[in-house]
């Protein structure tokens, strides 16, 4: 298993603690769980590879005028 540390603030730790302390988990559990829940949203929505538009600049990304999401009837 990868290991990945994070660096939080103590306040931010006290939150996930009572967090995780509600859900029955350990914090590190419970970061793992949002971490995992986190990556199963992003890879349904298509990530990164997922896009059609192959643009380097992020600006011109947000900008286009290309339409996206549903369209309106």
């Amino acid at each position: 298993m990868t290991k990945l540390y994070l660096d939080i603030d103590s306040k931010l730790y006290k939150e996930l603690k009572n967090r995780a302390k509600k859900s029955y988990l350990e914090v590190e559990k419970l970061a793992e769980d949002i971490i995992r829940r986190s990556m199963i949203t992003y890879r349904r929505s298509g990530g990164i590879s997922g896009r059609s538009d192959k643009v380097d600049d992020a600006l011109v990304r947000v900008f286009s005028r290309q339409k996206k999401g549903r369209r309106r009837r």
